[in-house]
């Protein structure tokens, strides 16, 4: 499917001021999260409390009004995520926080915005599970479920967070991805960089770049709300504009109306998978150190790269080539970096909060071509960093 094929990238507008608190602040990742949202453009935010990802809907639902945006605390996370597919379908720009069994709630209407090719940003804020877990407590243990929690074939894009600076600036490059691709775009931060406060430079609205929905100019009897090739991504309308359109989680055609055959299933889910992996070239981001000679290398994301940083200097002041590369962009998976990595060096060592997930991607890429070691934990506190240097000079033998 990685064919070549170029989605068409809408034109970039400046920020509206309204939403943009442009200066330098001392703030939390949550609190980063919600200015990100509203300097994106969002101004309909409908939610429910949950440890630790709450700040982020008080933020907002402080904030909103001064913006002419809507907070609305519905019933439960089930609700919260519908409202907010419903929001998009009226024109807005949504996002909605949650954590843990909160996310799980949503992940069948995950499917439905897949489906529906809905664009619209969830953060996920990681606590330690299973069920009730330690709600307090960090861990990154929904990595996989991001991808794949909702059945049937879609893909997603999933953005991960490792300061509160990264909180604002990725949740921008989210709205911006949604809008692009229609689709769902995740922020996979967890409780540590939610609750960690870190300067936070907020530049003036003219300097941040928001990509405006795709909307439809044509004749209205002419619109379609879906174009299924893979490449381009079908204008969108406001319900209650006068456009006759349907829009549903059943296969459906072009006019969004249900077509129950093989033949318009391929073609739809076909479409949803190509959009993401045909430009994944264009999506993933990586932050790289030290691989050109490295032996071994760390991958990790979110908290653990903050983590690994100390790990990796310490085997560099013992004499250790060992490089860096830290995941931005979780989903899609950067297979491409992993194979080049793997031909390289002795090992990887994946330092992850979970008792192994995104080390499953990297060994399938790695493909036996080196050792790949795990520096696993349960989740409720950081790695130590004695552990992920004891893993790198394990990979360093020969």
């Amino acid at each position: 499917m990685k064919d070549g094929r170029v989605v068409e990238f809408p034109k970039t507008v400046p920020a509206d001021p309204k939403g943009v608190l442009t200066g330098r602040h001392f703030m939390d990742g949550d609190h980063a999260l919600a200015e990100g949202a509203l300097a994106a453009g969002c101004r309909f935010f409908a939610g429910y409390p949950i440890t630790p990802s709450t700040e982020t809907a008080e933020r907002f639902a402080e904030r909103c009004p001064e913006v002419g945006g809507l907070f609305i605390q519905m019933e439960d996370e089930i609700a919260s995520i519908t409202a907010n597919v419903g929001a998009v379908w009226g024109g807005q720009k949504v996002m909605t926080v949650t954590s843990g069994p909160g996310f799980s709630l949503m992940m069948e209407t995950f499917g439905l915005a897949c489906m529906m090719e809905t664009p619209m940003v969830v953060a996920n804020v990681q606590r330690t599970g299973p069920s009730t877990g330690l709600p307090t407590l960090t861990a990154q243990q929904d990595m996989m479920q991001v991808r794949w929690g909702s059945h049937g074939d879609y893909r997603i894009i999933a953005l991960v967070p490792d300061s509160p600076q990264e909180c604002f600036d990725l949740v921008i490059d989210a709205f911006n991805l949604s809008e692009t691709y229609r689709v769902p775009v995740f922020i996979m931060t967890d409780e540590t960089v939610g609750h960690m406060h870190e300067k936070v430079v907020i530049p003036p609205a003219e300097d941040i770049r928001i990509v405006e929905r795709n909307w439809y100019t044509g004749p209205k009897e002419n619109y379609r709300p879906y174009d299924f090739n893979g490449r381009t991504i079908a204008p969108m309308v406001k319900a209650g504009d006068g456009y006759r359109f349907h829009t549903t989680g059943l296969t459906h055609n072009e006019r969004g109306y249900p077509a129950l055959t093989p033949e318009m299933n391929k073609r739809v889910v076909t479409h949803l998978v190509e959009k993401i992996a045909s430009n994944a070239d264009k999506i993933i981001r990586t932050e790289e150190d030290g691989l050109n000679d490295a032996d071994v290398v760390v991958v990790s994301y979110g908290i653990s790269s903050r983590i690994a940083i100390r790990a990796i200097q310490q085997a560099r002041m013992s004499g250790i080539k060992v490089g860096m590369l830290r995941l931005i962009t979780v989903w899609p998976f950067c297979e491409t970096k992993i194979r080049d990595v793997a031909h390289a060096v002795r090992a990887i060592v994946v330092a992850e909060l979970n008792y192994g997930q995104v080390i499953l991607e990297v060994e399938r890429c790695a493909a036996g071509r080196c050792r790949v070691i795990g520096v696993n934990s349960c989740g409720g506190a950081v790695h130590d960093p004695e552990e992920i240097l004891a893993a790198i000079k394990e990979g360093a033998k020969r």
